[in-house]
C-alpha cells in the first residue's frame, strides 16, 4: 500500500512539473464556473463582426492556472494574406512565419506585444518569432498594405474568442476573484482598458449581459509600414 502511495505521488509530481493538474487539484464539474457575455457595438447602424476576445486575470486569494507552450504555432503568408487573422497562444511560443506565395514579404511588428521585423524573405521559406511576454500583436507586412494579423500572447488559459455572433463565454474556471480584460479589433486601447473590469465568479454560470464598444465600420485597418510612413501606393511593386 505504501508502494503505491508514493508511485502515486511521484506521478503527480511529475505532472504539476509538467504544468498539469492532478486529479485531487482539479476542480470537480459541481465546483467550476463559467462567463458568458455578448458584444454590441455602442454605434448606431450596423457594423462588421470584428475579431474579439476577453480573459480572465486571477487577483489575490485566486489560484492561477498554468497556460504553458505547447504544439506549433503558425501564421502562414498566402495570397497576400495572414493565416489565421488572429490567434491566442501562451507566453514564450514560438510562432512561425512561412512564405507560401510566390513572392517576397517583410513581416513585422511595432506594437505593445512584440516588437520584430524579420526584413525580407523569399518564397518557399520560413522565419519564427518568440513571443517573450503578454500583450497584443498588431502584424502586417511591409510590401503588402492589406495584410494584418493579430496575437494575443496571454499567462492564462481563461479565454475565450468571440464566435460569428460575437458572444463569447468561457468555461471550466475555478471559482474566485478575477479581473476581466477585453480585446476587440479596431477599439482604441484607452477605451478597452476602460473595459476592464473586477468579476467575482461562483460555483454556476454567470451571465454578464451585453459590452458595448465603439466598432469600426467595415474596411481594413489602417496603418503606416515600418518606418513610421504611409505605404507607396503609387509605385508598382515588384512583389
Amino acid at each position: 500500500m505504501r508502494k503505491r502511495i508514493i508511485g502515486k505521488w511521484l506521478l503527480c509530481a511529475v505532472a504539476v512539473a509538467s504544468g498539469a493538474m492532478c486529479a485531487q487539484d482539479r476542480p470537480s464539474k459541481s465546483s467550476i464556473a463559467e462567463l458568458r457575455l455578448h458584444i454590441v457595438s455602442s454605434r448606431p447602424g450596423k457594423h462588421r463582426a470584428v475579431p474579439a476576445v476577453i480573459w480572465l486575470e486571477p487577483l489575490a486569494g485566486t489560484s492561477a492556472l498554468p497556460f504553458l507552450p505547447h504544439g506549433h504555432y503558425t501564421l502562414l503568408q498566402k495570397n497576400r494574406t495572414f493565416i489565421p487573422h488572429l490567434q491566442v497562444i501562451p507566453v514564450g511560443s514560438v510562432v512561425q512565419f512561412p512564405n507560401a506565395d510566390p513572392f517576397f514579404h517583410n513581416v513585422f511588428s511595432l506594437f505593445e506585444g512584440k516588437r520584430f521585423d524579420l526584413g525580407l524573405y523569399e518564397a518557399g521559406s520560413s522565419k519564427s518569432v518568440t513571443f517573450s511576454r503578454e500583450g497584443v500583436s498588431y502584424i502586417f507586412c511591409n510590401i503588402h498594405p492589406e495584410m494584418s494579423a493579430v496575437v494575443l500572447s496571454l499567462t492564462t488559459p481563461l479565454y475565450a474568442i468571440a464566435d460569428a455572433d460575437e458572444s463569447l463565454v468561457i468555461r471550466n474556471i475555478p471559482p474566485g476573484d478575477y479581473k476581466l480584460h477585453v480585446w476587440i479589433e479596431g477599439v482604441p486601447q484607452s477605451i478597452l482598458d476602460g473595459l476592464a473590469r473586477p468579476v467575482h465568479l461562483p460555483s454556476r454560470s454567470v451571465d454578464l449581459g451585453e459590452l458595448k464598444a465603439p466598432i469600426a465600420r467595415a474596411g481594413p485597418m489602417t496603418h503606416a509600414n515600418k518606418f513610421g510612413r504611409a505605404y507607396d501606393t503609387h509605385s508598382k511593386s515588384t512583389y
